[in-house]
Parts: structure tokens; sequence; C-alpha cells
């Protein structure tokens, strides 16, 4: 009995070990997925340098000078329109930064960059400053969208939007892919249909 006892326990080591860790989390393993697999590490995609872009882009020669009068002040305490986003776009060791900036007005996009570290300066690898433009990072490559307005559009209501995919060459990014989407005109901005049964009198 002894040995069938010894022998059963070497079957499962570690067993009670596997419910202890399981213990964490009650979401059961995605089916076709073994459940030794590791998850993607969050580190990997988080590991920057903080950059202080509005500084850097106020000291840009590249950055038109309509973004930097939109930098002159914050909007509010010290908050500026400014969203930065750090991600691996063009094979440098270090993470490039993307940069979006709007109006603190309607948080309209007035331009967006891409900068890139060379040793320990930022170069300024792509710039677009056509209103309402927005650039993001889309599995590796950089996106960017800008909506489309008809001639009797609010500033609100756009008609449509473009969206180019960049790639990085190894010394600049060249557009490979465009889109472009009609927006329905339904959805609640149109009146709704007077009562045919008029109003009482």
């Amino acid at each position: 009995m002894a040995a069938l006892s010894l022998l059963l326990a070497g079957c499962n080591p570690g067993g009670e070990g596997v419910r202890t860790e399981g213990t964490a989390s009650s979401t059961p393993a995605p089916k076709g997925r073994s459940a030794q697999a590791p998850s993607p590490s969050p580190s990997a995609s988080v590991a920057y340098q903080k950059v202080d872009a509005v500084d850097l882009m106020k000291h840009d020669p590249k950055v038109g000078a309509d973004v930097k009068k939109s930098l002159a002040k914050p909007c509010a305490a010290d908050e500026y329109p400014v969203e930065v986003t750090y991600a691996k776009l063009t094979g440098s060791k270090d993470p490039d930064v993307v940069v979006n900036v709007m109006t603190c007005a309607d948080s309209v996009g007035i331009g967006s960059y891409v900068y890139r570290r060379d040793g320990g300066d930022y170069d300024n690898v792509f710039a677009n400053e056509q209103p309402s433009v927005y650039a993001s990072v889309n599995k590796g490559e950089l996106e960017v969208s800008k909506q489309t307005y008809n001639s009797d559009d609010n500033l609100c209501c756009a008609s449509g939007e473009d969206v180019m995919t960049y790639r990085w060459t190894g010394s600049r990014f060249v557009e490979y892919a465009r889109y472009h989407t009609d927006y329905s005109k339904t959805g609640g901005t149109e009146p709704a249909p007077a009562d045919p049964t008029g109003p009482e009198d």
C-alpha cells in the first residue's frame, strides 16, 4: 500500500501548487490554448522613458506656427491638449513617441507627429498638420485618420473618414494602405417626425 501511495503521488507532482496558483482568478483558460502558456508581458510595451512632448515640440523647427501657438499655454491648470503614445514603430531600440495635438475647445486634432530617439535626441520623422488628424498605433504600424467634411457639415459632424497606414522603410514612413468610410446620416441626428394626429385643440 505504501508503494502504491508513492506511485500515485508521483503521477501528480505539485498538484497542490497548481490549485493554489489558480485561485487568483476564476476565469477559465481559453479553449485551444495550453493552461501553461504565459500571458503577454505588459512590461514589454511600457518600458519607456517619459518625454516632455510639449517642450519637445516647442523647440522643433518642423512643427508649424499654428500648432506651437496652441501650445503657448495650457488649456486649464497645467493640462496641455496633447496625447502621447510610446510604441516600437521604427525598429529603434527605444520606443518611438507618437504625439497628437488638439484644440482646447473641441479636441479637434491639429497635428500628429512621430519622434524617433537617436542617441540622446529625438528626431521628428513624421508630421501631419491637416486639421482633424489623429495618429495611433495598430499592430505595430502607424495609422493616421482624418475626418472629412462636406461643405454643409458642422465641425461636430463629419461626413466620413480617411485612414492611412504607414510602414517604416529604414529612413522614413511610407504610406502603403488607405481606406475611406462614409458615415451614416442616421442615428438620431434628424429631427423627429411630426405627430400625424396633429396638436390637440
